[in-house]
């Protein structure tokens, strides 16, 4: 089974799309903060994808992104951006950043 790990700020979301990503079949970690997403990926966990929001307070998705992407071990974790920013500008330092893909919210999930 593949695990997803979420990190959002929004309870709302980590619960509705946690429970989306279990009923296709994923293992799912969550986590309400980027400094509590880091503290999770510290432990060794293994995940197979990571889905973050960008706007978080204290650390945002970028600078989470650029602290997860700098440990040797997490270089190549792919990770998609689920944010309500639709700027280029967003898009284009997310992607410097290690960003994959990019969904803007809300979105209506295809299951």
């Amino acid at each position: 089974m593949k695990t997803i790990m979420l990190v959002d700020d929004s309870a709302t979301l980590l619960l509705s799309v946690a429970n989306i990503l279990g009923k296709a079949g994923y293992k799912v970690e969550k986590a309400a903060s980027a400094e509590e997403g880091l503290r999770k990926f510290a432990t060794g966990i293994a995940v197979d994808l990571l889905i973050t929001d960008l706007n978080m307070p204290n650390m945002d998705g970028i600078a989470f992104l650029k602290a997860l992407k700098s440990k040797p071990e997490h270089k190549f974790t792919p990770v998609v951006m689920l944010t309500t920013e639709s700027q280029e500008a967003k898009k284009k330092e997310g992607q410097a950043a290690g960003a994959r893909a990019w969904i803007v919210k809300p979105f209506q999930p295809q299951i």
